[in-house]
């Protein structure tokens, strides 16, 4: 493990006004947000559309790390340049999905584990040779009727903190991410329960498995009400909640804080988040996003799979991306949406 490596480049992941861009959906999950728009769901198409989402020069500036999904990391842009390398070209770091998804826990109805322990060193090793120099696994936690248990948060912490100890021991940084689900009626407290429960079991095993923390990401989902809570939580309040959450789980060692969208809307991410930086004063971490929908959403509608789109598709993604990058230096207002 080569610690300064790890530390460098998580420190560039989330460098200031800087976040990660998640484009690594899977066949299934890429597939279906095209069948929505009509979209005929082909290699062809996927990799066209990824490359409009790197297209502008300017996406360097607000994109510190980009997720890939194992078939992009392998493809060419349209220009016949390695996504890994066209990533590099745009001083974005490029990494890389390694879970097999979230499978049903055994013996624990409603629960969740994340695949994809075996065989992960020898893909690692792969991933390295092919240009990445991050990794991102995802776990989920589900808030239910008597859920989540003990037996689930253990589970899934353990995973991710095997899982982050083999991506350092080949010198990709881990980007560790228990999201906890806001699907469901519960509230604000609710859901600060569980994502200090999820957060405190993570760095629980993180320090049982000696992760450097350091050189790793956290991926957490923000504390807010359930989505069909019927008094949610204002935006004041989930930075504050979110914030409160952080400090009392989170080490200082740890470089950076990278939100994932979780559903929110593009603008409400946007403002959580911004909400966040203004609020925090001298926090030991940086606060930035990962999003996938929240930055690619409006894209993909715009570009709609036409290749005459792609162009105007760019710049749509480019201002999420800008409107993000304010928003991690507590300088986002709702009023640049209009002016652009």
């Amino acid at each position: 493990m080569n610690l300064q490596q790890l530390t460098e480049t998580a420190a560039a992941m989330v460098a200031p006004g800087k976040g990660i861009l998640a484009m690594d959906e899977s066949h299934p999950t890429c597939n279906k947000r095209f069948s929505k728009l009509g979209i005929p769901t082909t290699e062809a198409n996927r990799r066209e559309y990824r490359h409009m989402l790197l297209k502008e020069d300017e996406m360097g500036q607000y994109i510190g790390g980009a997720i890939l999904f194992d078939e992009t990391l392998r493809q060419t842009t349209l220009n016949g340049k390695p996504f890994a390398e066209r990533l590099t070209e745009l001083g974005i770091v490029p990494g890389i999905k390694v879970d097999k998804g979230a499978k049903d826990l055994a013996l624990h109805p409603g629960e969740k584990v994340t695949e994809g322990l075996d065989g992960l060193r020898d893909r690692l090793a792969e991933y390295y040779e092919l240009g990445a120099r991050f990794a991102k696994w995802r776990a989920v936690i589900t808030i239910g009727e008597g859920i989540p248990s003990e037996a689930c948060l253990m589970a899934n912490a353990h995973a991710l903190a095997r899982y982050a100890a083999l991506c350092q021991e080949m010198n990709l940084v881990p980007i560790v991410e228990p999201e906890v689900l806001m699907d469901g009626t519960h509230t604000i407290e609710r859901s600060y329960e569980v994502t200090h429960a999820a957060q405190q079991s993570v760095f629980e095993q993180l320090d049982e498995q000696g992760v450097a923390l350091a050189g790793m990401v956290l991926k957490p989902n923000m504390v807010v009400s359930g989505y069909e809570c019927p008094q949610r939580a204002d935006v004041h309040q989930v930075a504050e909640e979110t914030i409160r959450c952080l400090s009392s789980t989170v080490p200082e060692a740890v470089p950076g804080v990278a939100f994932l969208s979780g559903g929110q809307t593009d603008e409400e991410a946007t403002e959580h988040l911004n909400a966040m930086n203004a609020l925090g004063g001298n926090l030991p971490w940086r606060l930035t996003f990962s999003y996938g929908r929240a930055l690619q959403q409006a894209a993909m509608q715009a570009w709609n799979g036409d290749a005459g789109n792609i162009d105007h598709a760019a710049k749509v993604i480019l201002h999420r991306a800008k409107m993000n990058g304010a928003a991690a230096r507590g300088a986002y207002k709702p009023e640049m949406e209009q002016a652009a």
